[in-house]
């Protein structure tokens, strides 16, 4: 049984590409490891790039931007179609193409996993280019409350109290080890059984979101997910992602949209419903409009 199943979905950042996987080679320390590549349609000559250089790795090609959702599942499938139960990898690593591993922190990953037989899942403390923490890499999910407090600019006016700063948990000591609601798909170890148990990503969601539900799944299922900030790996964040792209800042507000509809509308008087995603489709508005004046950049079909 492989240690380690290692899923990168990358859209035209061939030389950030090049630099994961390299520290994916030095980060191994003897772990049993496959790694794949979905090229999600890109230009750059990443797949050859990819063939040619790391001759160890498995390549997909999607021919067109199909999301992040979705491109991650053309391999779980594989994954999940070639392996019979016992020949399953024991864990799945979701991995953005713009981090890079320190030595260590692959085997420092899996031990944390071993170690907590109740996770289905966990994350590392990530930390940008210049050092500062990486927020997304440790969440709440975002319930009507949790929501409002961020869009309403609460959580950032009161970052250090728990009830404002849940969305990003920003009171938390960020080199804890704590039960959390998500973490990040940038970097995302599952245990294999969780993978066969739970299912699939939800296609729903082009970028964002989607480690969300999955995590929210994972919860309903009975598992923990954890967050293990005494490893830190390097997300190189908006260099691949620029998230002030006009089809990326859409694709985030509906990704909100899809979430709570699908797991908090029910619940919510109807009055309160139109409320939530009217704010929702606001805050996109004002954020399309204030990013078109800084940026005109590609959209990507990963996230960031």
């Amino acid at each position: 049984m492989r240690d380690l199943a290692i899923v990168i979905v990358s859209f035209n950042v061939r030389d950030l590409l090049r630099v994961c996987l390299r520290s994916i080679q030095e980060a191994r320390n003897g772990l049993d490891v496959d790694t794949w590549v979905v090229d999600n349609g890109s230009s750059d000559g990443s797949a050859e790039m990819v063939r040619r250089e790391f001759p160890w790795v498995r390549v997909r090609e999607t021919g067109e931007n199909v999301g992040f959702a979705r491109a991650n599942n053309l391999v779980l499938k594989e994954i999940l179609a070639q392996a019979p139960p016992k020949g399953m990898p024991r864990y799945v690593l979701l991995l953005n193409p713009d981090t890079e591993l320190p030595a260590g922190a692959l085997a420092e990953m899996v031990a944390f996993m071993d170690a907590h037989p109740e996770a289905g899942a966990s994350g590392p403390k990530l930390i940008r280019s210049d050092g500062s923490l990486d927020l997304a890499c440790r969440r709440s999910f975002p319930t009507p409350s949790v929501a409002f407090y961020r869009m309403s600019g609460l959580s950032l006016l009161f970052p250090r109290s728990r009830r404002f700063g849940r969305y990003n948990l920003t009171y938390l000591d960020p080199n804890a080890v704590t039960e959390v609601d998500s973490v990040v798909g940038a970097f995302m170890l599952v245990r294999g059984d969780v993978l066969r148990s739970v299912g699939l990503l939800d296609e729903a969601f082009f970028m964002y979101g989607e480690d969300l539900d999955w995590s929210l799944r994972i919860k309903q299922a009975g598992w923990k997910v954890l967050y293990n900030g005494n490893t830190t790996v390097v997300h190189h964040k908006r260099a691949s992602s620029r998230q002030h792209n006009v089809r990326a800042l859409l694709a985030f507000y509906q990704a909100m949209v899809i979430f709570f509809r699908k797991h908090y509308a029910q619940q919510t008087a109807w009055p309160v419903r139109l409320l939530i995603v009217g704010a929702i489709y606001w805050r996109a508005g004002l954020a399309i409009a204030l990013s078109t004046g800084l940026s005109r950049m590609t959209p990507t079909g990963q996230r960031s």
